[in-house]
Parts: structure tokens; sequence; C-alpha cells
């Protein structure tokens, strides 16, 4: 009996390693980033006037340009340059406009940085403009479903692919989300994204998965999606969280002041290292670099 239950936890162990080891590894371009040790942090640069918590502050592009490479220097891995709002009650913008906003912060910054850039939309020729532009990534809400364009567009590039899941849209998203359960669905959504892209010819090592917090979502959906977080670990993909900010935290604490939200995604940064996320999403660059090399010193010896 004693031998029985030694076995199975070594079993489970093995079994473990194996999942960590394969959904670390993130194909973009040629390249194959090994993130089991070390995550990512994904600094945030809203081209918009909007945006839930930074909206107007870089809507200018040499403010938007120097603004990144400042993130770059405090730390960030990659930049995600978005130029739709898609917080909350947020109104559509126009594929020119979007444009307008988003092409020369890429091209300002892939001028001066080699550094990671990823586009933040769900318009098949934005991605494909961005992509030209300088852009390694394409970081889509609707998991690569709102725009039929978006797969042809992913296909003919060798990019990164963040798959999100979003239930709605951000206009009426948060209005009543409901689910029967909510991590079934987002791992199903997963698992059909996933199987899909791949019949379509994409090598799923290019794709991270991003449950979208506050994207059709309640507080406790957002909470049950965090604790199961090893559950689509289990999926083989890396895991981006963007919970920077987010409404959820100030429910929490009580607090709705943007400004008393940093330190608390700081400490979410960590616990999400811990429990499985490779790449965080984040406002405030500096801190939450600290804190990711921090718990990963502890996990793995990491200096």
């Amino acid at each position: 009996m004693l031998s029985a239950q030694l076995d199975e936890p070594a079993a489970s162990t093995a079994h473990s390693a194996l999942i960590t080891h394969h959904s670390c590894q993130w194909l973009i371009h040629d390249r194959t980033l090994d993130i089991s040790t070390r995550a990512l942090i994904m600094g945030i640069v809203n081209v918009t006037p909007d945006s839930f918590s930074d909206g107007g502050r870089w809507l200018d592009e040499s403010q938007a340009v120097t603004h990144g490479l400042q993130l770059l220097a405090e730390g960030a891995d990659i930049l995600d340059i978005g130029g739709e709002s898609t917080r909350p009650g947020a109104e559509p913008v126009s594929l020119e406009e979007e444009l307008r906003r988003t092409l020369p912060v890429i091209r300002g910054l892939r001028a001066q940085s080699t550094a990671l850039i990823s586009i933040d939309t769900f318009k098949g020729s934005v991605a494909e403009a961005a992509l030209e532009a300088g852009a390694d990534i394409i970081n889509d809400i609707s998991g690569l479903l709102r725009d039929p364009q978006m797969i042809d567009v992913a296909k003919a590039s060798d990019c990164g692919l963040v798959v999100m899941h979003m239930k709605g849209e951000p206009r009426t998203m948060q209005a009543n989300p409901a689910y029967a359960d909510v991590v079934e669905e987002v791992g199903s959504f997963f698992t059909e994204r996933l199987t899909t892209l791949e019949d379509a010819g994409i090598d799923p090592r290019r794709v991270a998965l991003d449950p979208g917090i506050g994207f059709g979502k309640s507080l406790e959906h957002n909470l049950a999606l965090l604790r199961a977080l090893p559950e689509f670990q289990a999926l083989g993909r890396p895991l981006l969280l963007g919970i920077s900010r987010k409404t959820m935290i100030g429910k929490l604490l009580g607090d709705l002041d943007m400004a008393q939200r940093d330190w608390p995604t700081i400490g979410l940064t960590s616990w999400l290292r811990e429990h499985g996320a490779r790449i965080l999403r984040v406002h405030d660059v500096k801190p939450n670099v600290e804190a990711l090399r921090m718990i990963e010193a502890i996990l793995n010896g990491v200096v």
C-alpha cells in the first residue's frame, strides 16, 4: 500500500515535468523561446484615448515610442501595441483609425529596437499591416474568430500568436456573463482553437493561450479560471495572463481607485508565475519584472 502511494505521485511528477517542458516552448519566426524557467513580461502600450487604465497618455506617436522604449529599459520582453480599447463598454474603432494609431508606433519602435513587438487587434488587415511594419506577434482577443481573414494572415506568417477567450464583445461583454462551467467552456474553446489552427496549417508551437480575465467574466468566473491554471497547462501551450490593474482587483479590495491597483498586480504576478503562467501582460513593468525574478529564484534557483 505504501509502495503504491509513493509510485503514484512519482508518475504524476514525471507527467507534470513533461507538460511543463512542452508548454514552455514558444515559436516566433525562427526563434524557439524557452520560457520554462524565465517567464516573459509583455509591456502594454495603448495608443488609444479611452483605454481603461491609461487612455490618452500615449496617443501621440512620439510619446508612445518613448514609452515603449522606457518599458524595454525597465525589463519588458515584449511590447504589446493596441489601437482600439477593449475595455467593457468600449465603442468600435474603424480600420483606418486603428492603422493610423498603431503602424507609426510599430515602425518607430522597430527602428530603434530588436525586441519582440505584439499587435493587439482582432482585425486581419491590421494584423497583416502590423507584421509588415515589424511586429512579431498577433494578440487577438477573439481567438482568431472575429475576422475570418485572421487565420489566413496568421498562416501566411511565421509570427507568434496569442489566442484569447472572450464571451461576447467588448461593448456588452460585462452586461451579464453566464456559464454552466466557465473552466470547462474556456478549456473546450482552447482545444477547438488549437485543433482548428493546426488543421489550417498553423504550427501549434506558435500559439500561447490567454483565458481572458475580465472579458465576459464575473469576479467569480475570473477567480475560477485562475484556480484552474494547472488544467489549462495540460493543453501543452504557454499561458499568457493579462490581469494588470483590472476591475476584479478593485472589487476584491473594495477600492476602485486605479492608482491603488499596481501593488496587488505585482502580488498576482508572483502567484501566477508559481501556478503556471509564462507571459504576464502588465502596465507597470519594472516591479513586475522584479517580482518574477524573485519568485523564479525561489522556484528554480535562477539568479
